[in-house]
């Protein structure tokens, strides 16, 4: 009998939000990436896109190093720039194993950086079932 395998949903992300027309906005998200559910975002300074927040600066997307939003649904922007949903302020708690990074976070430390410039937004993460 082959396995179903079901694709990580709204409730497995964000577990706790004190008012959705709060803490949502609706943004524009660089192309050339694939967003999945839960991806840790930065703001681009220059342009005002998100994009996956990496490790450190990036010459061109210089501001998104800093991770201050959470995508709340899944888009494919690899040909062109899109619309995304984002929590992008708290009181929000978001489970941590639902929360999807940059390649270039890989380290621990890099992800604990991360959970704490979330954290300054409001947006808590938690080790939640």
């Amino acid at each position: 009998m082959p396995t179903l395998t079901m694709a990580p949903t709204l409730g497995d992300l964000l577990k706790y939000e004190l008012n959705g027309n709060y803490s949502r906005e609706t943004v524009t998200l660089k192309a050339g990436t694939n967003y999945a559910l839960g991806s840790v975002l930065g703001k681009i300074t220059a342009s005002g896109k998100y994009r996956l927040s990496p490790a450190a600066q990036v010459a061109g997307d210089e501001g998104a190093e800093t991770a201050n939003a959470v995508l709340i649904e899944a888009v494919d922007a690899t040909a062109a720039d899109k619309t995304g949903l984002i929590v992008a302020r708290g009181p929000a708690i978001v489970s941590k194993a639902a929360l999807v990074f940059d390649a270039s976070v890989d380290l621990a430390a890099e992800k604990i950086a991360k959970h704490a410039q979330l954290a300054e937004a409001g947006i808590v993460s938690r080790d939640t079932a």
